[in-house]
């Protein structure tokens, strides 16, 4: 049973579906993991969910999907429907971090070592 002297902000299960509108997942499927970086098109536009906004403000520069959520203070999955939103809506730009660099052939590293030792 809900206390109603309880803080709204404080993480609800009431609050959460609210803010998703009830959905356990984006709209339309959006590949998005922790990693993902999301980055802001412009800033918020009038009239938006609070929490659309926020996620406009912030990602002015590339931030992971574990930031938003930690910066947030909301669970991944929520901000995984907040972030669909947006992407579908044309407002923020997601992309996979960059790779991290190959590292060469360990056969190829070890021809050059030996080389350089007879110099």
């Amino acid at each position: 049973m809900s206390n109603p002297g309880r803080d709204w902000e404080d993480g609800t299960p009431e609050r959460l579906y609210v803010i998703t509108g009830g959905r356990s997942g984006p709209v339309s499927p959006v590949p998005l993991d922790l990693v993902t970086l999301i980055i802001a098109k412009s800033g918020p536009r009038p009239g938006m969910q609070p929490e659309h906004a926020a996620i406009m403000r912030m990602c002015r520069s590339p931030l992971s999907v574990a930031e938003i959520s930690a910066y947030l203070a909301l669970p991944v999955s929520v901000v995984t429907v907040l972030l669909g939103d947006l992407v579908t809506a044309g407002h923020v730009l997601s992309r996979p971090p960059v790779a991290p660099a190959k590292l060469p052939d360990l056969a190829l590293i070890e021809a050059v070592i030996d080389g350089l030792r007879k110099l």
